[in-house]
């Protein structure tokens, strides 16, 4: 992988719209490997705050995010 590749899914990583599911089909990374790149890639305080971020989020796991907004449009329809 190129700099440019790593630097591309770094910046996916930290998009909390981008899900691990996107990730893996445009660089064929699942999220165990995402997260051993940007273990190696980022400084330790960088990585720390990216996996406490990332954690909580469900935008980042399709699955989840589709789940959430389901539960939503039963609460709300407008939604």
């Amino acid at each position: 992988m190129n700099d440019e590749q790593i630097s591309d899914i770094i910046r996916m990583a930290w998009e909390d719209r981008t899900t691990f599911e996107e990730i893996e089909k445009k660089t064929g990374l699942d999220e165990h490997q995402v997260i051993k790149l940007m273990r190696k890639q980022l400084k330790p305080s960088s990585f720390r705050l990216w996996r406490k971020r990332v954690s909580g989020r469900i935008t980042k796991h399709q699955k989840k995010f589709r789940q959430s907004r389901h539960q939503l449009k039963k609460i709300d329809p407008e939604i």
